[in-house]
């Protein structure tokens, strides 16, 4: 069975039941655009290390953020709400990262209404993604941060930059690539279609580690490293099965690793695996 059709049959088993082991739940329980946006946001940066300890982390932080998450960034003040902060640590980010994070993110919604019209800003409209992303990094990371850091500028290692990679700097953008997909592919059941300014078509895969060894067993690049061009080297794969669409077989490849056990290696996982026939470890069970 050709890639696509085995890829399209992995897809249609992704249904809201896996959402429990993808931090997209989060924006999805709240109704309002600026509130989906914030938590998708929030979410998605905070979506590195094991899934377990990322659900758990991002629950603890909305609780201690209130009803209304984009209230609570909209108003926040860091000499007064940083004490809700206190203690929060995510891996490599702790309190400080995220105060900051809150801070850049109330003056983008301050001076443009949204991260929608913020990140359109910088958008020159290219086949992909790749130029609009940079600049929005750029461009969020060079605000007034003066409540944090002497001068108002931020140090070269400052963990706030952990949330806003560039593809400037090779990076693969993971986080920031699932959070473009969450917000601009359209509802339907997983993504959120929130923002009607950015084309699917233009979108580029979430890759990390994980995807990028999937996708390199099932034969959509050859490269050795998960970076920016590896990704957009398997979106244009995925492009030649859906060219106003790429990235919508994210979701499925992701979960081959999350929910179904692929570890790139021959094992029991390869025995129910929907991609068996398409990848070495599968073929040789």
């Amino acid at each position: 069975m050709p890639l696509q059709d085995i890829l399209e049959k992995v897809q249609a088993r992704r249904g809201a039941d896996f959402l429990q082991n993808d931090p997209v739940q989060f924006p999805r329980q709240f109704s309002s655009f600026a509130d989906r946006e914030a938590v998708a946001f929030i979410s998605a940066v905070l979506a590195y290390g094991q899934v377990s300890i990322i659900l758990r982390h991002v629950e603890d932080l909305l609780a201690r953020m209130g009803s209304s998450p984009a209230d609570f960034i909209l108003n926040f003040d860091p000499a007064r709400d940083a004490t809700y902060l206190r203690g929060f640590k995510h891996r490599f980010n702790d309190e400080k990262d995220l105060a900051c994070l809150f801070w850049l993110m109330r003056g983008i919604v301050e001076t443009t209404g949204s991260l929608e019209n913020f990140f359109r800003q910088g958008d020159d409209g290219g086949k992909t993604i790749t130029q609009a992303l940079a600049s929005f990094c750029r461009r969020a990371l060079a605000q007034d941060v003066s409540p944090f850091y002497a001068g108002g500028c931020l140090p070269a290692k400052a963990g706030v930059r952990y949330f806003f990679p560039s593809p400037e700097g090779g990076s693969a953008c993971k986080r920031l690539c699932m959070f473009l997909r969450w917000v601009v592919r359209r509802d339907d059941g997983i993504d959120l279609g929130l923002w009607t300014t950015v084309a699917p078509a233009r979108l580029v895969l979430p890759l990390d580690t994980h995807t990028g060894r999937i996708s390199r067993l099932l034969g959509l690049s050859a490269r050795r490293t998960s970076d920016w061009k590896m990704a957009l080297e398997v979106t244009e794969r995925l492009r030649a099965f859906d060219a106003s669409d790429p990235v919508r077989f994210d979701f499925a490849l992701a979960h081959l690793g999350i929910s179904d056990g692929c570890r790139g290696h021959r094992g029991e996982a390869c025995r129910s695996c929907t991609v068996a026939s398409c990848c070495p470890c599968g073929r040789r069970v």
